[in-house]
């Protein structure tokens, strides 16, 4: 069995942590170094449900692509949720691993993810100088409804479902992907000349700056999944890049990805009246 600075040793080469951004907070948040480890959880939120999966699961470790603290604290009381999530981990040692930003940026990262789970072909990054993004290509021209569709059934179901901005009717061949929060993508989106950016968290004002410029300059579709919807693939393919590192070094290495839907929008309403 490896140690878990072992596996870590691993990690930080898929996703060197010196290629995150200097706000985040990535890395081994607990855990000790010389403890075996048998199972590794993947998931996108380091929330209690993931933490009490792991117990029931029988894992050492979590791989989340969030943080557990991203601003930093002074107490890990288990009166929070978060010193809760802590204390759970420790009492049960399952230690934390966090790749986030350096995920993003990596070759294959987040958005390589999701883009094999729209069934696209990447061409390569949105943004070359530090690799966010991916353009892509569609196998045949379709509408920018279909491709919404297409997004609505290959990834994970959530309240929030997918929105779109754009004539539906539109033909699409090239597009940008994203995974996570993508509205300040915008600059690069235009300058790549895309038919469609699909991402999410897309807020009020840049979606209509960006509508409003791209009806001068061509149509520009915009389709709005869920967050976590937009990360979760990335889970499933950091699993099989861990089985990969398992065969080759000959661990008996158990890698589950959890199906749990940590999205924190609970139901979707649509307004009487509203469009399709």
């Amino acid at each position: 069995m490896p140690r878990l600075s072992e596996v870590i040793a691993e990690l930080d080469a898929l996703w060197p942590p010196e290629q995150a951004e200097s706000w985040d907070a990535v890395g081994t948040v607990c855990g000790d170094p010389d403890a075996e480890v048998t199972r590794v959880l993947f998931a996108v939120d380091p929330v209690q449900e993931i933490a009490d999966e792991a117990v029931a699961l029988g894992a050492d470790l979590i791989v989340t692509h969030h943080p557990l603290y991203l601003r930093g604290t002074t107490t890990v009381a288990a009166g929070h949720f978060k010193g809760r999530v802590v204390h759970t981990l420790i009492k049960h040692d399952v230690a934390l691993h966090v790749a986030h930003t350096n995920a993003d940026t990596a070759d294959p990262g987040v958005s390589d993810a999701l883009a094999g789970a729209l069934g696209l072909r990447v061409t390569g990054p949105l943004v070359p100088e530090n690799g966010l993004g991916r353009i892509c290509e569609l196998d045949h021209p379709e509408t920018l409804a279909d491709f919404a569709a297409r997004a609505a059934k290959r990834l994970p179901a959530t309240a929030q479902g997918i929105r779109v901005a754009g004539d539906p009717g539109m033909l699409l061949r090239r597009v940008a992907v994203s995974g996570g929060s993508g509205d300040s993508l915008f600059g690069a989106v235009r300058a790549a000349g895309v038919d469609a950016f699909l991402t999410a968290d897309l807020r009020h004002h840049p979606v209509s700056e960006a509508t409003q410029a791209a009806s001068s300059s061509g149509p520009l579709g915009l389709v709005d999944a869920a967050h976590w919807a937009t990360e979760w693939p990335w889970c499933e393919q950091a699993a099989a890049q861990l089985d990969t590192i398992s065969d080759r070094h000959g661990w008996d290495l158990r890698v589950h990805v959890s199906k749990t839907v940590t999205d924190p929008w609970s139901s979707h309403h649509t307004s009487p009246g509203a469009p399709n």
